[in-house]
């Protein structure tokens, strides 16, 4: 083969492998508006609502006659989504990895959620109990999509390219979320302009956020390449499978070190994403405009700053970055403690700060993830790490719930806050992720 031959045929694969990057970079774009506009903004006012309307006179639901305060239902089917998607995740992951067939796999994943997600629109008066079967199902579809999109990342980008990549991913996923939450706010604020009502704003938001999702699920599905599996083993039963991936990932505890560092942190961004709107409006006394115009921005600057910490980590190495940021994250819950109340443009500048560092935490977050995976695992050991990030994300707020409850004080619930960046840092620098890429059988980027 002569040298123009192999010229010829490396640019090919690097077209090839451009076009399949961007068809990825699309299914954040799909998906993200669910994260943003369902979850985010309109969906746990208005299920508690509709709960609300449904509940006796010592405001109780009874879900197979079970009584839950209508204010908590809406948690609950959260928490019973996270723990629908960890018991599917395992099985869905290893049967990705033993058949190759990762995209017939997502595409049933999302259109299930999307599918879930446009059937809100039928959400109103006392159906709550469809309200939490359709969050229960969207959600858990989400988690298991999201674990077989991010499993491609190790086979669609070589280890030089996984940090941009990945920031790409992120800063597509955080451009859909800000332009239809846009649309969304525009609609739901002037309601009346359209002639409709406010509960019909909010069904259409909710339902335009599942078609969104729908639509665009179709690009990925289209460039996205099966990658066939050499082995064809059948996939365990239910916990079997889930015990047989723990049991897996020790035989690589630099990887476990890893997932452990990144539970701890993440698990404080979560919370601070979570519980910002409530410090906002309850200890800060701002207006629910001021809130949803700093969620809005968030998702703006979340965009920019995924790719900023993109370009640094191509400088200075991934964890180096993501130390860096577990660092800002300290600084900016410490500035959020002295915010005065009654003063928004205090809470935007801390909206800002927390969008900087949001989406190159968790892009470059994946992407050090990725290099830590053994060949052939890879949506096996995601389904981990998807269980890390949605799974064990309720540490936080119960810190944060105990905190207020003991203190009475949300400025003391927030500073607690630290300790989980604290202990994050300190655990992801003793990870020397160099010999943990080693050890995982891959090769070790210059810059990591």
């Amino acid at each position: 083969m002569g040298i123009d031959t192999v010229r010829t045929t490396t640019a090919d694969e690097a077209a090839d492998r451009r076009r399949e990057q961007r068809g990825w970079y699309f299914y954040d774009w799909a998906c993200s508006v669910y994260s943003t506009s369902v979850l985010t903004v309109f969906l746990g006012p208005y299920l508690t609502s509709v709960a609300k309307a449904a509940a006796d006179a010592d405001g109780y639901v009874h879900p197979l006659g079970v009584p839950v305060r209508a204010g908590s239902f809406f948690a609950y089917s959260v928490s019973l989504s996270v723990i629908v998607a960890v018991v599917v995740m395992p099985l869905v992951g290893a049967a990705a990895d033993r058949t190759g067939r990762k995209k017939p796999l997502l595409g049933a994943a999302a259109y299930l959620g999307a599918a879930a997600t446009t059937g809100m629109f039928f959400l109103h008066g006392d159906r709550y109990l469809l309200g939490g079967a359709l969050l229960i199902v969207a959600n858990a579809a989400q988690s298991v999509a999201m674990m077989l999109y991010n499993s491609y990342l190790p086979q669609i980008a070589p280890p030089e390219e996984r940090d941009a990549v990945s920031s790409r991913g992120w800063a597509f996923g955080y451009a859909a979320g800000a332009l239809v939450l846009v649309v969304n706010l525009v609609l739901y604020l002037a309601h009346d302009s359209f002639g409709v009502s406010e509960t019909m704003a909010v069904r259409i938001c909710l339902a335009s956020a599942g078609l969104w999702w729908g639509a665009f699920t179709l690009v990925p599905l289209r460039r996205l390449r099966d990658r066939r599996s050499a082995t064809r083993e059948a996939t365990a039963p239910g916990m079997r499978q889930l015990v047989a991936t723990v049991r897996d990932m020790r035989r690589h505890p630099l990887t476990l070190a890893f997932l452990l560092a990144y539970l701890i942190y993440n698990d404080g961004i979560q919370t601070v994403i979570s519980q910002a709107s409530v410090y906002g409006s309850e200890e800060l006394g701002l207006e629910q405009s001021t809130l949803i115009g700093a969620v809005l921005l968030v998702q703006v600057l979340a965009m920019a700053g995924a790719l900023a910490m993109g370009r640094l980590a191509r400088t200075y190495g991934a964890k180096r970055t993501i130390l860096g940021s577990l660092v800002a994250w300290t600084v900016t819950l410490g500035a959020g403690y002295f915010l005065p109340a009654g003063a928004p443009a205090g809470f935007f500048a801390l909206a800002a700060a927390i969008g900087l560092v949001l989406g190159g935490s968790q892009a470059l977050s994946r992407s050090l993830f990725s290099h830590l995976v053994p060949p052939g695992k890879e949506a096996e050991y995601f389904s981990a790490y998807e269980m890390s990030d949605r799974g064990m994300s309720w540490l936080g707020p119960l810190l944060f719930g105990i905190t207020y409850q003991l203190t009475g004080s949300y400025r003391d619930a927030i500073i607690s806050l630290v300790i989980f960046f604290v202990v994050g840092f300190v655990l992801l620098a003793r990870v020397p992720v160099r010999r943990a890429i080693g050890d995982a059988g891959n090769p070790v980027p210059a810059k990591i």
